[in-house]
């Protein structure tokens, strides 16, 4: 009896939560406000990290900028300050765990509890399997999901306390569906749509709904770390539109932000077709990039 009970009630949540999306797409989310948190982005010297910089900078966030590149987030930096943003940096090397670990330490003495943190900072070498060197599969998955593993659980604990953060995983589509000669990369995005899903399950089994979550998953975006990226269907999406619906989605507590939205339906057909179909249609895409190929540089 107690099963047919629970059964009823998961319809009768289904029906509401299909009904509470449909509203939604007519009637505007609330946005929060972020002035005043603390927002740690790594990989903030350069593309989608330094836009959401700049972003939260406009918000008067209190903002904690990391990257290996020195020159570059110290330029990141120098425009937030001129937004008004209170911003500090620290040169970190998001795959090594021990200095990731020093600097959170650092952090919390010299600025305070990071209540938002964007795991941005990531690793891509296009190539075939056999031409990937062993060390850029290492580093891959250091800074693409091992990273993300040692940021949150140093910055969790404070977040756990007051039952108050937003953590954020910047992976992409290839977390969802996988494209050739990017073996590792791929790799490391499922992982990494992993980490979010699992992160906001525990969270949620925790009691802890005061933490947030969200995972940006854009198609190629032209920062440069995807030589002459082209296909016939998706579109290669410029670093501004993408950290609007990133920013959009954060303030409006999105776990999941497709960009362009649409990918997500695409995604899900694509699940109920048979292989053959699948294959067709990425020959149709017509996906290309270089890539190292048999140890030579060719488009594919």
């Amino acid at each position: 009896m107690k099963i047919i009970l629970d059964l009823l009630l998961l319809l009768l949540i289904i029906i509401y939560s299909y009904l509470e999306s449909l509203v939604k797409v007519f009637i505007p989310r609330k946005r929060k406000s972020v002035a005043g948190e603390i927002v740690l982005i790594t990989g903030a010297g350069h593309g989608i990290g330094r836009q959401t910089a700049y972003e939260f900078a406009k918000r008067k966030s209190r903002l904690v900028l990391w990257d290996i590149n020195k020159h570059g987030v110290e330029e990141t930096a120098a425009e937030c300050r001129k937004l008004g943003a209170t911003t500090h940096v620290f040169v970190v090397d998001c795959s090594n765990r021990e200095e990731i670990y020093s600097s959170v330490n650092q952090v919390k003495k010299e600025v305070g509890d990071v209540t938002i943190v964007v795991n941005n900072a990531g690793a891509i070498y296009p190539a075939d399997l056999l031409s990937t060197k062993d060390e850029e599969i290492t580093k891959t998955f250091e800074v693409n999901i091992l990273g993300h593993f040692w940021i949150t659980k140093a910055l969790l604990p404070s977040m756990i306390r007051r039952n108050h953060g937003h953590i954020v995983t910047v992976a992409s589509v290839c977390g969802h569906g996988v494209i050739p000669y990017l073996i590792p990369y791929c790799s490391s995005k499922f992982a990494a749509v992993g980490f979010h899903r699992a992160l906001t399950s525990e969270l949620e089994a925790l009691g802890k709904t005061g933490i947030k979550t969200s995972c940006l998953c854009p198609v190629f975006v032209n920062t440069g770390f995807t030589k002459n990226p082209s296909t016939r269907i998706w579109p290669v999406l410029e670093t501004d539109k993408v950290v609007r619906s990133l920013i959009d989605g954060i303030l409006t507590d999105k776990k999941m932000i497709f960009v362009p939205s649409y990918i997500n339906i695409s995604l899900t057909i694509e699940r109920f077709l048979p292989e053959r179909a699948v294959a067709a249609i990425y020959h149709v895409q017509d996906i290309q990039f270089e890539a190292v190929i048999g140890h030579k540089i060719k488009m594919k």
